[in-house]
């Protein structure tokens, strides 16, 4: 099996090019060797490789800054996932898109299944959106797996934030009133790979670790299981504050409750979730040793 990994670079990236299968024969491109906002190179990288599977780990994440450069997050999100379906279409691959919780308002108060109506509130989100639209409607056998709150041991996500600040401040100010899972790219990536390996498998999958976090949650949580591990002194005190959205002004609108539905990962691909605190006490453990 010939996998073609978009976004090789990226935290996702980095953790599918670790855990490939024995059997599969991965190509990694990451930003400099593919633009996948154009499509005449799309094709050609496509045309070239010939994969049995694309994936497309590559995105443009930048939530905040999305709101202000809107045509570039949708030049990624939604048209760079457009050509990759396209070039699958046109030379007979399989496609796994990776996309995101921000495409839902956040109005419901139990976990969105992958049948619910779509209404993202930013930029971002909206950008994702129509990617997942065109990947659809291009490629209906394709596979989009949602995903919440990534992070992994290096890379610029919330938990590196986190550590780097509690090394460096004695008071922090958390959200509280924003509501999730974080996930793991350790768990993403076998989610992924169990994917791969069942290749009748279409549409949309949702994936997380399991269990349900605030921000703050999350954040105190890294600041415990951080010095459990020694990535912190056991000295070292740091107050957590939780505070509301309002009162933490960002750029982009995030939903307030995001959480996923996994029922269709759990009962067609037999992953047992971890909940996202053993997750995360496991790649800060492996953090720690590096």
């Amino acid at each position: 099996m010939k996998i073609l990994l978009i976004g090789k670079d990226g935290q996702l990236g980095r953790e599918l090019r670790k855990s490939v299968p024995q059997r599969a024969e991965l190509i990694g491109l990451g930003r400099k060797e593919l633009d996948i906002c154009q499509r005449n190179s799309v094709m050609e990288a496509v045309s070239s490789e010939l994969p049995d599977i694309v994936i497309n780990a590559a995105a443009y994440t930048a939530v905040d800054k999305a709101e202000s450069e809107p045509e570039q997050a949708f030049r990624v999100n939604a048209y760079g996932a457009e050509n990759l379906a396209l070039a699958c279409k046109e030379f007979g691959a399989r496609l796994i898109h990776v996309s995101t919780d921000f495409i839902f308002d956040g109005q419901k108060s139990s976990p969105y299944s992958p049948t619910d109506p779509i209404r993202p509130l930013s930029v971002y989100g909206k950008s994702k959106a129509a990617g997942e639209i065109a990947v659809q409607e291009i490629l209906p056998e394709a596979v989009i797996v949602r995903t919440s709150w990534i992070y992994a041991q290096v890379g610029y996500n919330f938990v590196n934030t986190m550590l780097y600040l509690m090394n460096e401040r004695d008071h922090l100010s958390v959200v509280a009133d924003q509501i999730s899972t974080p996930t793991s790219t350790h768990t993403l990536s076998e989610s992924i790979y169990a994917l791969v390996g069942q290749p009748k498998t279409k549409g949309i999958y949702h994936c997380t670790d399991a269990g349900i976090a605030s921000w703050y949650d999350f954040a105190v949580a890294i600041y415990e299981e951080s010095k459990m591990v020694g990535l912190l002194p056991v000295d070292k005190h740091v107050q957590i504050q939780p505070v509301k959205s309002l009162d933490y002004p960002a750029q982009a609108t995030r939903p307030a409750y995001s959480v996923l539905d996994k029922h269709r990962v759990l009962s067609e691909l037999g992953i047992e979730l971890k909940h996202w605190r053993q997750a995360l006490r496991q790649i800060l453990q492996e953090k720690a040793a590096l």
